[in-house]
């Protein structure tokens, strides 16, 4: 029996190229068209993969193909294994966005992704239209294990806490944005442009990922109560940012949330945006990164992106990796 090393030996890298869009398009012309090949040449490299894996791969039948059950199973281990053979060609090499298959991967809130989100996609769609964009919705599991999730992802856009105390991590700052109060525009309980403490402590609220059992925690939002000196009597709680204004607004709740956020959403919901009584610590997001990535060059043209559609999509140039300039280890006082 052969061993996995001679077996990989044996087999040309290129067939798994073919193989990956033969399963993304399931059809032959097709795929020859993204490879860039003819088709014959596909139909060859698929008797070829038939051979290697006994396997008929693609079934036709009524007339157009179908992926076998090993199909089915291989699709996203290839896709794994292309990524991971693009990334290591591309290490220490120039890289070219417009060309580009490369999937990157970012972890954010459904907030992030309300104010970053359109700007980023038109973004990669105009600079790198092959590339694939992952957004991976940011949850407490994550946050909690962030050790973990930074190795495995290109980005994370969140603010700093003290689950960032990690030597080997890297940070940007991305955007800033403050908190305002938030109600119904027929909630008549608060004044026209600011809430004061007494209407806060005595209010019911709408609260994103609140626990009852900590307060206040490591939510922006519970923390930001904490220095209003407000313990929300809390009527709605839910595991969303951006679900808030729609779970306040026919209400008479009170919600704590950014201002981008909520101005967006009050275009075409009926909401009012009050100040609050006492200044609060200004929401500051940042872009964060292991250091492994430092000076690989299609990581580095990714944060640049993500930067520029932070600043309404102008270039942000990358600066040294060194910790100078923008880029830092990131250090708690």
């Amino acid at each position: 029996m052969k061993s996995a090393t001679s077996r990989l030996a044996g087999l040309d890298l290129n067939l798994l190229i073919v193989l990956r869009e033969l399963l993304r398009e399931r059809n032959v012309t097709r795929a020859a068209e993204r490879v860039g090949v003819s088709q014959p040449a596909v139909s060859a490299a698929l008797a070829r993969l038939r051979r290697y894996f006994d396997d008929d791969l693609l079934i036709r039948r009524s007339g157009r193909y179908e992926l076998s059950a090993l199909a089915f199973q291989l699709g996203e281990q290839v896709e794994a294994v292309c990524e991971g053979v693009e990334r290591l060609l591309a290490t220490g090499s120039r890289f070219d966005a417009a060309t580009s298959r490369r999937e990157f991967t970012i972890v954010m809130s459904d907030y992030a992704v309300a104010v970053l989100g359109q700007p980023l996609a038109a973004a990669m769609n105009a600079a790198a239209p092959h590339a694939r964009l992952n957004v991976v919705l940011a949850r407490e599991s994550l946050a909690a294990n962030i050790t973990q999730t930074i190795r495995v992802v290109d980005c994370v856009v969140s603010q700093a806490t003290s689950r960032f105390r990690i030597p080997e991590i890297r940070s940007a700052p991305l955007l800033t944005d403050r908190w305002v109060c938030v109600v119904a525009a027929g909630n008549r309980r608060f004044g026209e442009e600011s809430a004061d403490l007494g209407e806060l402590a005595t209010a019911t609220w709408v609260v994103p990922y609140h626990d009852d059992a900590e307060f206040p925690s490591v939510v922006p939002v519970s923390r930001q109560l904490s220095r209003l000196g407000v313990r929300p009597q809390v009527a709605v709680r839910v595991d969303s940012f951006h679900a808030v204004p729609y779970l306040l607004a026919s209400t008479d709740h009170v919600a704590l949330m950014q201002e981008r956020l909520a101005r967006e959403c009050a275009r075409h919901l009926p909401l009012r945006i009050l100040a609050c009584p006492t200044p609060l610590d200004p929401l500051e997001a940042r872009l964060w990164w292991h250091e492994r990535h430092d000076e690989e060059a299609g990581h580095r043209w990714f944060r640049r992106l993500v930067l520029g559609a932070a600043q309404g999509g102008t270039p942000v140039p990358v600066p040294p990796a060194d910790g100078s300039g923008a880029e830092s280890r990131h250090r708690h006082g």
